[in-house]
């Protein structure tokens, strides 16, 4: 392991806005970030597998008044992240380091309004570990209220496809769907829905850079 990854683990457990649970340990946070982390009753909106928090930072600096959590398990790309919302004072940005497979132990039934899937690994070899599968839209199903949003952006044509067969296999409600966001973009969104548009995690930089469409879609779980 290099000295600079072994620095930023180090450093993450340091910052305020960044939580390390130990799998198995009771997380006392769990229903409470609105009381204890944010205090505020402003909606919660997790970024899963958000990498370097390129959308949870840039969501938290346009709307103030609603509340960031980037999930990933990879502590040296959380660091970039929480560093800059520190050193920025968005106070409305969190980074919690575990695995989405536990989501659950960390998050109360309905404490969540929104999710964003960033660039997800489209695993295509194994349709079940996607994160539009069965199995975890089942588990965001608990976390989320029940009008709560799901939100895709990806390259990837696997993912985007299946999550699109997920969507009408299961009943779920497609609310916005765009199969090249960029050239699909309606004139009349207003500005600060654009700028969430391009607001481009690494990923999305460097898939876009080689020529990569870049899909959108929006849905709401069936109940």
């Amino acid at each position: 392991m290099g000295k600079d990854k072994l620095k930023r683990f180090a450093a993450i457990k340091t910052f305020a806005n960044v939580f390390e649970p130990v799998m198995g340990e009771p997380f006392e946070i769990k229903g409470n970030w609105r009381t204890r982390i944010f205090q505020n009753d402003n909606p919660i909106i997790l970024e899963l597998g958000c990498g370097k928090g390129e959308y949870a930072v840039g969501m938290g600096r346009h709307f103030p008044d609603r509340n960031f959590i980037g999930v990933d398990l990879k502590g040296n790309r959380i660091y970039i992240g929480a560093k800059e919302a520190l050193e920025t004072n968005l106070n409305n940005v969190a980074f919690l380091r575990t695995r989405i497979d536990f989501i659950l132990d960390y998050f109360a039934e309905g404490e969540v309004d929104e999710i964003w899937l960033t660039f997800s690994d489209p695993q295509p070899q194994k349709a079940r570990k996607r994160l539009s599968s069965p199995i975890f839209t089942a588990r965001y199903k608990r976390i989320l209220k029940p009008e709560g949003i799901i939100h895709m952006k990806t390259d990837s044509n696997v993912l985007f496809d299946y999550t699109l067969e997920q969507i009408e296999e299961h009943g779920h409600q497609m609310l916005e769907c765009y199969p090249d966001l960029y050239a699909n973009l309606p004139e009349n969104l207003d500005a600060q829905t654009k700028e969430i548009f391009h607001i481009k995690t690494y990923y999305e930089e460097f898939f876009s850079n080689r020529g990569h469409i870049i899909k959108y879609c929006k849905f709401r779980l069936a109940q």
